[in-house]
């Protein structure tokens, strides 16, 4: 229990050192915020536009492939927001030796290297997400109870875990490669995939999305739930499940890279 309070009083003297410091830059955060809104409001008219020319995409209409792409949003706007200083590992931290200063100071290195930075802007992905998610809901046929909302609220931030599982992962790579940005990008592109009905893809990209890089989990398998009231233990349970087992793996992984860690730069 000490263990905790501690971490959550270190969590809170970081964002309040982060909120300080982005308070100097009030132009950087409002420019993208609304730079993450557009792509998102371009993303939602190519939407638009491809429904206004078909009835529906293979079974599945506008408004229930729009709750799903909203659905998506929230976890990762969520790993967005506070978990994406893990990119700079994978980038440049280990590359120039900086990691250095995580293993001189007294707290967890994987704790300190997420909870060190907020990507403030990431609130638009966020508010785009919620935003989408009420607009469709009064148009959509839910019944809806206090379990189903409960489930939402719970299911929420194990699909985040997914995400930053998977970065926490592709991150420590570079502890033996120096550098591994690349590979962080290319497995997190995989979610674009998830925005959208899981059932519009051939059988290659289902099997990737579901059982290699489970993105789908995210959103697809959640939503699809809380559209048709089916299969509860599956499409709820397995992100709980799969979560847990990614950011297991991936602390896992991070341990061996620091113990594998040897200090570069120029």
């Amino acid at each position: 229990m000490k263990q905790i309070k501690r971490a959550l009083k270190m969590h809170r003297i970081f964002v309040a050192q982060e909120l300080k410091r982005m308070m100097e830059y009030k132009g950087d955060f409002i420019i993208g915020m609304i730079g993450f809104l557009l792509i998102q409001t371009s993303n939602l008219l190519f939407l638009t536009l491809v429904f206004s020319n078909i009835p529906s995409l293979m079974g599945w209409d506008y408004t229930e492939v729009v709750f799903i792409y909203g659905f998506s949003l929230i976890p990762k706007g969520i790993d967005h927001l506070l978990f994406d200083n893990l990119w700079s590992i994978g980038h440049f931290t280990v590359r120039k030796g900086d990691f250095d200063k995580y293993l001189t100071r007294p707290i967890n290195t994987l704790f300190h290297v997420m909870v060190e930075k907020l990507q403030i802007d990431a609130l638009g992905e966020f508010i785009m997400g919620v935003a989408l998610v009420c607009i469709t809901i009064p148009k959509l046929q839910i019944e809806w109870s206090i379990a189903k909302v409960l489930l939402i609220l719970l299911v929420i931030p194990f699909a985040t875990l997914i995400y930053t599982g998977i970065k926490i992962a592709t991150a420590a790579i570079a502890f033996w490669i120096k550098r591994s940005g690349n590979i962080i990008y290319m497995f997190y592109m995989v979610n674009d995939f998830a925005k959208y009905p899981v059932s519009i893809y051939n059988n290659l990209v289902k099997t990737i999305i579901t059982y290699v890089i489970p993105f789908a989990f995210t959103a697809y398998y959640p939503a699809y739930y809380f559209l048709t009231g089916e299969a509860p233990l599956f499409n709820i349970g397995m992100p709980m499940l799969i979560s847990t087992a990614i950011v297991a793996l991936s602390i896992f992984i991070w341990n061996k890279g620091i113990a594998a860690y040897e200090s570069a730069g120029s």
